[in-house]
């Protein structure tokens, strides 16, 4: 029992003295504590602002990246930072130049004042669109332009560039109003950032002057808005208009160009029915060819006037100048008014056909070819290999271009019209007098007989048909031949029909044959330019009886 009282005793001291000893080391915790809090507490206070600074100047670059309201704020409120201390310069410059005498100091200033007043007048000129209304541009809504009239096909194209460009610019426009109204909301932020970094700041003067200039830009764009607001109502109202009555136009003109489309189509279809079914069956190409210019020229005019109508609100007015100019027309472009007239008078009169070999006389020139196209202003020949080319011209397989007009002022020889494809063509060749011309004629008759026989019995029949439509008194198709006294001997012509696209072949064909058969004859010479002397001789031919004599003949050259 004692030993337990004696350890409680014991216990009861440690006790006591752990309580002493606590009671003094208290004091000295608390002080330690409270100054390791302060020192924390100051560390996360700057901590702190330092992170809102550099959420300020996030805010700040971000809306510099987006808008130029804030440059253009900025520039505003230089220039009267500028213009006021320019103000306070001039002043100060008069109050120095007031005192009579000048101080060495006072005439420093003034020239150092002087220096700044240039400096900031060239300042105050660079920013001179910033004195009156410099957010003008920025609220200034895109020009609307002239508004284009949709009235053909191609201004269609303009009206949707147009209608396009106009959607453009109303969102462009619109993304000003909505980049204002991001500059307004950061701003705020802003402001409250700064709010805040000004009760934790104790240099509350800096963070004033801020929030002062902060409120004042806030107050201005807020006041921009405002206006904004009303422009781009009025703006957005006008642009609406517009593009509804365009898209309407353009509807419009759409259909009708849809139209006039089907129709043209329609007589393009009809165009190409007509050709293919003259092509089947019409026999004569010639023929065909004339058809399928004039069907041709049909549907031209047909689309010609389609769109004349269409399209040209006043056709009378239209008539009416053409009226007025026509007598101009006439004499600045005769030539080509006759070759149009020209044109009218071979296709509705039918004297020159594509196909036809026609001859063209022009100043003693003589062209011959084939009629390969008849255009609207002229008529293409292509040269052939003739009578014509080989002793006049020396030049065959020649392109040759004749104006329509020369149909009223040349004389013009059609070797196939109206169906017919041969002409008469004729060879001359001369015996001597002694020689027996009868029979020199009955073997050219009889060779131009026989050569010529087909082309004889075709131009029978064409010359049958045609005396229904022209008044032919001489219709004899067989060969010819004529006999006429010469100088030098008789001239024998033999004349026969032949193919009028062919003349040199058959001529060819029977001037060797009479060749030939005359040089078979004894009694039949070709007469040519000669002399012949006799001496002590008879100049008569010698009988086939008698022995031949043995003359001395000497041929001269022609002179």
């Amino acid at each position: 029992m004692k030993t337990i009282f004696y350890l409680w005793l014991l216990a009861i001291g440690v006790v006591f003295a752990e309580q002493n000893n606590s009671q003094k080391v208290i004091p000295t915790v608390e002080n330690n504590l409270s100054s390791i809090n302060a020192t924390q507490l100051q560390s996360q206070l700057l901590n702190k602002l330092e992170q809102l600074k550099k959420e300020i100047e996030a805010i700040d670059k971000e809306i510099l990246e987006k808008s130029v309201l804030t440059q253009i704020y900025n520039n505003y409120t230089m220039y009267q930072e500028l213009q006021k201390k320019l103000e306070e310069n001039k002043i100060r410059m008069r109050t120095l130049q007031k005192h009579k005498a000048v101080s060495i100091r006072n005439k420093e200033e003034i020239e150092s004042l002087a220096q700044e007043q240039a400096i900031v007048e060239g300042k105050l000129a660079l920013l001179a669109e910033y004195e009156k209304e410099p957010f003008k541009k920025f609220l200034e809504p895109p020009k609307i332009e002239e508004i284009p009239t949709v009235d053909n096909p191609l201004a269609i194209i303009g009206a949707i560039s147009y209608h396009e460009k106009l959607i453009s610019d109303q969102e462009e426009y619109t993304g000003r109003y909505y980049t204002l109204k991001e500059v307004i909301k950061q701003l705020s932020q802003k402001e409250s950032l700064t709010e805040e970094a000004q009760s934790l700041s104790l240099e509350n003067k800096i963070f004033d002057t801020k929030l002062k200039q902060i409120r004042d830009e806030i107050k201005t764009f807020h006041s921009l808005m405002d206006i904004f607001q009303t422009t781009q109502d009025v703006y957005t109202k006008k642009a609406e208009e517009i593009k509804l009555q365009i898209t309407k136009d353009i509807t419009k003109e759409s259909k009708k160009t849809i139209s006039i489309g089907g129709f043209l189509l329609f007589l393009l279809i009809m165009l190409l029915l007509v050709k293919y079914l003259v092509k089947r069956y019409m026999s004569e190409m010639d023929r065909y060819y004339t058809v399928n210019k004039a069907l041709n020229l049909t549907f031209f005019i047909f689309v010609v006037l389609t769109l004349l109508f269409s399209y040209i609100q006043n056709v009378s007015y239209l008539v009416t100048i053409l009226g007025f100019a026509s007598a101009g027309i006439a004499i600045a472009l005769k030539d080509w008014f006759m070759s149009v007239m020209g044109w009218f008078v071979i296709v509705i009169g039918g004297a020159i056909h594509v196909g036809d070999r026609v001859k063209f006389v022009r100043n003693g020139i003589e062209l011959v070819g084939d009629v390969v196209d008849i255009s609207l202003l002229r008529m293409t020949l292509h040269e052939d290999v003739t009578y014509i080319s080989l002793k006049a011209n020396r030049r065959a397989g020649r392109i040759i271009f004749v104006p329509n007009n020369f149909i009223f002022t040349d004389i013009i020889a059609n070797y196939s019209h109206a169906g017919l494809k041969t002409v008469w063509d004729g060879i001359d060749f001369v015996v001597t007098f002694d020689s027996d011309f009868k029979k020199a004629s009955s073997i050219a008759k009889e060779i131009a007989k026989k050569y010529s026989k087909g082309y004889t019995d075709i131009t029978r029949k064409q010359l049958n048909k045609l005396r229904s439509q022209y008044h032919m008194k001489n219709t004899n198709v067989e060969p010819r031949i004529f006999t006429f006294i010469e100088p030098n001997g008789v001239q024998i012509t033999v004349w026969y029909l032949t193919n009028s696209f062919a003349t040199l072949t058959l001529r060819s064909t029977i001037s060797a044959e009479i060749i030939t058969r005359i040089q078979q004859e004894e009694d039949i010479f070709l007469a040519y330019p000669t002399q012949s002397v006799y001496m002590d001789k008879d100049a008569r031919k010698p009988k086939k009886s008698e022995p031949k004599n043995i003359d001395i003949q000497e041929e001269l050259p022609e002179k």
